[in-house]
């Protein structure tokens, strides 16, 4: 999720806790604690960009990290509040499930999050919500400024922290019902198209849960298109794309191309540019692929010009964007167009 999202959800779940009085104090110590496994930012300012991609949501966010940190802030709460009522293990409680809730929630979106980091490099992804989709994050954000507004005695504390909570929760059940009829629909259309694979995933496109992104393919390539939770026949117009490791054959010993393929999770292909050689994460999407199934994937890396690379993750998501791509994307949304 993103880091506002965090911080707001984190706010309602101090109050949560806490209830009256002491309120807003805890949603201060929410946000916090929600917002103590993204300090891994910090790795960018001295990281290459392969390093930081596989150390971003690395141990800062694994239950190894959550155990160390949550001591650390109970010990910082139980201090600075002093003289209080509040038992140590209460503090120690509210601040491991604030940074669970982010580790867990975090594991429903596609980057992939790494549990057990140092132990096991494997990331868990659900692939169930969008980073940043707003039906999941404006209800906490209306919560937390309405909790503020309130006086910490205020009789209507308790709705809003409710509000704040349980909607989001909520929708996130609604995006594993649309994941799971998604995934079933992909599965058959596959089969009924005879399309060859051996690995496959769904994730959502941008700011919606409807318009569902499908990638299903091996080592020789990957099949690309698009679904809707409101599409009414059982097919999807899949692109191929060949995964091309012979282009990568040059530079498959340097370990930045090491570190790209093992943050892929294997769903990758390589192409040149004219002379230049780019590395495409097919796990982020294509720029406009409903629009254009042959487009340009968001995430692109240039192998050959490494200093080209600060932001590769989302740097293609809105690339030849306007009120036409737009409307083709809200009429893929409903069911209509390719």
């Amino acid at each position: 999720m993103d880091s506002i999202t965090h911080i707001a959800l984190g706010a309602c779940v101090g109050e949560a806790f806490f209830g009256r009085g002491f309120g807003k104090k805890a949603m201060l110590w929410g946000a916090l604690a929600q917002s103590a496994p993204d300090i891994d930012f910090l790795g960018a300012f001295w990281l290459s960009t392969d390093e930081n991609l596989l150390a971003h949501r690395g141990f800062t966010h694994s239950i190894l990290f959550a155990l160390l940190v949550a001591p650390v802030l109970a010990l910082a709460a139980e201090k600075i509040h002093r003289p209080h009522n509040i038992r140590f293990s209460k503090w120690l409680i509210f601040f491991l499930a604030e940074v669970l809730l982010h580790l867990l929630l975090d594991g429903f979106n596609n980057y992939g999050v790494g549990w057990f980091e140092p132990f096991s490099h494997h990331r868990f992804s659900f692939n169930a919500i969008y980073v940043a989709d707003p039906f999941f994050s404006v209800w906490a954000g209306i919560a937390i400024v309405m909790l503020f507004i309130l006086h910490s005695y205020h009789p209507r504390r308790r709705f809003w922290w409710r509000f704040g909570v349980f909607i989001p929760f909520l929708y996130l059940g609604w995006c594993t019902i649309n994941k799971i009829k998604i995934n079933s629909d992909v599965k058959e259309i596959l089969h009924q198209q005879q399309v060859p694979y051996t690995r496959y995933f769904s994730t959502p496109t941008p700011f919606n849960n409807l318009l569902w992104y499908v990638v299903a393919g091996n080592d020789s390539g990957y099949h690309v298109g698009f679904r809707s939770i409101l599409d009414r026949k059982k097919q999807i117009g899949f692109r191929y794309f060949p995964r091309n490791d012979s282009l990568l054959q040059s530079v498959a010993d340097h370990e930045e191309v090491q570190h790209l393929i093992r943050f892929s999770q294997q769903f990758y292909t390589a192409e040149l540019w004219g002379d230049t050689l780019v590395f495409n994460d097919l796990r982020f999407g294509q720029m406009k692929g409903w629009q254009d199934p042959g487009g340009k994937f968001v995430f692109h890396y240039i192998v050959n010009h490494p200093e080209d690379n600060t932001l590769v993750v989302q740097r293609g998501r809105f690339t030849g964007w306007n009120k036409t791509v737009a409307r083709s994307f809200i009429r893929r949304i409903g069911g209509r167009g390719k």
